[in-house]
């Protein structure tokens, strides 16, 4: 299959958007262009009598949307990978809910592109494993001009920063739209611990609890970060210590 070219549908409603991602295919010799749809009726039209081997699909069109398309696809005997282009971060956590390759902000550049691409071409070489959890494995966040992945495994912490959540993740840190109880939802309890209402973190970076005998708990985390616990999560938390 890595030998193979793909064969590629572009859908977007936008005719010059379309145009572009014709010439940025033109340019990779991994891709065989067999086609064009500019609204979701089409695109599902199309897939189910090209069977294309990936889509590069817009998501915010009118009637059917990008998500609804692949979706629609899911289920079909070979389903096409997806990469997702699009001119707004807010649908990344959808996106990826549908199993996408890739999520790429418009305007697209050329060497994103052929990254995307070549994930692609991996990921149909060698499938991934079905994951074994039901739990989120990783997260797609906004980056400058891209998105960026993260690995679930690889968060330190959370923390709530108004209607977004930064991801600390080693020395660096990312912002996701999302809702902390959304995030506490997907992610493995048995990784992840909430210690506030604004706060969650890694179970393994818990290096110590601390009580300032008036009532108050804290804990520090192996990089010295300190967090307050909410007395709402200080029984969950205390059963760190077998308490």
């Amino acid at each position: 299959m890595a030998a193979e070219r793909l064969r590629t549908l572009v859908v977007d409603d936008e005719p010059l958007a379309i145009e572009r991602m014709q010439i940025l295919c033109a340019r990779l010799p991994a891709i065989d262009l067999v086609g064009t749809a500019s609204d979701g009726d089409s695109a599902l039209r199309l897939a189910r009598s090209l069977a294309p081997d990936l889509l590069l699909l817009d998501i915010a069109m009118p009637g059917l949307d990008g998500l609804d398309v692949a979706r629609a696809l899911e289920g079909a005997a070979r389903p096409p990978a997806v990469i997702f282009v699009t001119a707004f971060d807010q649908f990344a956590v959808s996106a990826f809910d549908v199993a996408a390759v890739d999520y790429l902000l418009k305007p697209v550049a050329a060497d994103r592109l052929a990254r995307a691409v070549d994930r692609v071409t991996a990921r149909l070489a060698d499938p991934p494993e079905r994951a074994a959890s039901d739990y989120a494995q990783e997260f797609w966040v906004p980056w400058r001009a891209e998105m960026v992945r993260i690995a679930a495994a690889d968060i330190d912490r959370i923390e709530a920063e108004r209607d977004y959540m930064r991801l600390h993740v080693g020395a660096r840190s990312f912002l996701l739209h999302e809702t902390i109880s959304e995030l506490e939802r997907r992610l493995d309890p048995a990784r992840f611990i909430r210690v506030h209402r604004s706060a969650i973190v890694r179970r393994d970076l818990v290096a110590r609890l601390l009580h300032d005998g008036l009532g108050t708990w804290s804990m520090a985390l192996a990089d010295g970060t300190m967090l307050r616990i909410g007395r709402t999560y200080l029984p969950n938390v205390k059963q760190l210590a077998g308490r």
